[in-house]
């Protein structure tokens, strides 16, 4: 379980939540529960805010030191002191990769020590050219849990702009340093949370022309992978669903491509559509009841959707040619798909019933893979003009432009806060492999997301609970 908890200043009492464990002046003492902050930048008190527009331009200097501990403990994740270095870094890395900030090099950070947490040197760092320190600190809890403070400073106005505490499990210790970032990604830029989040994806190994294709799953940041299917059959498009409960995919298993369900919880697979045609390119609904899917019938292929639990698909296009690659609005209300009706894939939107389709894309070239935005604000999708690209336009078809340019960029999702986008890339020849990336809405923060194997279709999942 992942509490969040209010963290007060120094010199305050313990409240009857943690009445059990030693306080420790004039260290910040867990209350109560907090929901994140969240609230635009400009809403806020302070004056310190980080431009979201101009990608890497102007990256904001930060410093994250390590996060002390009252006393050295072992914990079931580490020692307390170790745990306080690895956080740091975690905050470190997540800040620096969305591209909007420029950390502090760790040889060049100045060590801080318990008392310091809420008692910063402002003059040092502001001297420094720093302008956001994060400081933090980790206890171990009698019940085996860990306490982790999170604290954000503007050192130029020499005033703290937001805190936040976290207890958790020590198997959750990671997630901490996620919703730290978080925290302090939120409160400067005035964008919505990504770092404590999920991504399934397919694991690839192997020679080109008979890959081996496994479900896989991670943080965002690729830390805590595994593998979920073992590379017996072929997995293709997996989706995570809204709730984070199950994964919906394409897979070979028994010679017949067709859509199956895996249970996150249980492992459990299971078939979704009992049918022997051709189905394919699963996405879930924002409520996790439906499923979107492609099923190709006497040389036709339509869009479907069928409840996520089984059930009798439902049919929603009926044009001739191929519609396939359906994705839903934010509210469910619509739903945009690709099709070649025109006589090259196109990208047309239509309600959730299936009435009122619409073109909307009329650049040059083919579009491919559309996927609604979190926000509801941009649809991406596919551009193939020459080589394959991302690309985002508006829901009505305004404002198209491409954010990456290479030679085959494909299968973008979703970052939960709708400013980041993760997608494949595949090099060229036979010796040829596919990566995962991310780029941001500027196109200019663009980087290789680590996993053991090369790796295809991602989809990135929503914030955890």
């Amino acid at each position: 379980m992942f509490r969040p908890i209010i963290i007060l200043a120094a010199g305050l009492t313990l409240s009857s939540v943690a009445s059990a464990q030693q306080n420790p002046p004039p260290a910040p003492s867990p209350t109560q529960q907090q929901p994140p902050t969240g609230a635009p930048a400009d809403q806020q008190a302070g004056g310190l805010v980080v431009d979201v527009t101009g990608g890497t331009a102007a990256p904001a200097q930060i410093a994250i030191p390590p996060m002390p501990t009252a006393a050295v403990q072992q914990t079931a994740a580490g020692s307390t002191d170790m745990l306080g270095r690895e956080l740091a870094n975690i905050v470190t890395n997540d800040l620096k990769n969305s591209g909007l900030f420029n950390p502090v090099a760790g040889e060049a950070l100045h060590p801080i020590g318990y008392a310091e947490v809420t008692n910063p040197g402002f003059d040092y760092w502001a001297g420094a050219g720093v302008q956001a320190l994060v400081q933090g600190f980790v206890r171990a809890n009698g019940d085996g849990t860990l306490t982790v403070g999170c604290y954000l400073y503007d050192t130029y106005a020499k005033t703290e702009l937001t805190r936040q505490g976290f207890v958790v499990p020590p198997s959750d210790w990671r997630r901490a340093g996620h919703k730290c970032a978080d925290m302090v990604y939120t409160r400067l830029t005035g964008e919505g949370p990504y770092f404590d989040s999920r991504v399934v994806y397919v694991a690839e190994s192997g020679p080109k022309a008979h890959r081996i294709k496994r479900l896989a799953i991670m943080d965002q940041d690729g830390a805590n992978h595994r593998f979920l299917t073992n590379g017996q059959s072929i997995i293709l498009t997996p989706r995570l669903t809204p709730d984070q409960r199950a994964i919906v995919y394409m897979s070979y298993l028994n010679d017949r491509p067709a859509i199956y369900v895996y249970e996150i919880g249980t492992g459990q697979q299971r078939l979704l559509v009992p049918d022997t045609n051709l189905n394919f390119a699963p996405r879930v609904s924002p409520d996790s009841r439906w499923v979107l899917f492609s099923m190709a019938i006497g040389g036709n292929t339509d869009v479907y959707r069928i409840p996520i639990v089984g059930g009798t698909p439902q049919r929603l296009t009926d044009a001739p040619g191929i519609d396939t690659g359906g994705s839903y609005s934010p509210d469910g209300g619509r739903i945009v798909f690709e099709s070649d009706r025109s006589g090259s894939q196109q990208l047309y939107v239509m309600n959730a019933d299936g009435t009122q389709q619409q073109r909307i894309s009329f650049g040059g070239g083919s579009y491919a893979t559309p996927v609604w935005s979190p926000r509801g604000d941009l649809i991406a999708y596919t551009h193939m003009a020459g080589n394959f690209r991302i690309g985002v336009m508006s829901p009505v078809g305004a404002g198209a432009r491409d954010l990456t340019d290479d030679w085959q960029d494909e299968g973008p999702s979703w970052s939960p806060n709708g400013r980041v986008l993760m997608f494949f890339r595949a090099t060229q020849g036979s010796s040829g492999v596919a990566d995962l990336f991310s780029v941001d809405l500027t196109g200019a923060a663009l980087r290789r997301i680590p996993t053991p194997l090369d790796g295809s279709d991602p989809s990135w999942g929503p914030l955890r609970p």
